[in-house]
């Protein structure tokens, strides 16, 4: 495949880095459902987790065919909460930062001309945006609609 810029190196060594945390943390937040009795949250997040690994496996692959040596070297402690409501909401939080880091990767690779690589982070980041759109919709349908209020006539 070549070589790459620096920062598009780095970029590939810090979305390793976020893809594995957040497997960690979904694999964390599936057994912690799991232990709360909540069977299909724990298999939802455990099918994240399995996504997330996919992800990191394809930056592995593309690390290893640049001749780049792997490594997840700023992995993130796992956030937790008390209830599943909270685990969503961190979990969203950690997707945005996913987007985020893979909106400029790909701005970047477009603005050297990289398009190989552009390519491969606009890729990561729909998924990633499709995935924060999937917990959004979960959390919406955990939260009851806020009633309309009635305003006073007169």
């Amino acid at each position: 495949m070549g070589t790459a810029h620096p920062r598009v190196l780095a970029a590939l060594g810090r979305a390793l880095s976020l893809e594995l945390t957040a497997v960690q943390q979904y694999l964390t937040h599936a057994s912690l459902l799991e232990a709360w009795g909540d069977a299909s949250g724990s298999d939802r997040f455990r099918r994240e987790t399995v996504e997330e690994m996919q992800h990191s496996e394809r930056i592995v692959k593309r690390m290893i065919a640049l001749g780049v040596a792997p490594a997840a070297s700023q992995l993130q402690p796992v956030s937790t909460a008390t209830d599943l409501p909270g685990l969503l909401e961190l979990n969203r939080q950690l997707e945005d930062q996913l987007i985020v880091h893979y909106a400029e990767a790909t701005r970047f690779c477009r603005l050297i001309g990289d398009t190989i690589h552009a390519e491969f982070f606009q890729a990561l980041l729909e998924e990633e945006q499709h995935h924060s759109g999937d917990i959004t919709r979960w959390l919406s349908e955990l939260r009851p609609p806020l009633q309309r209020q009635e305003r006073a006539r007169f």
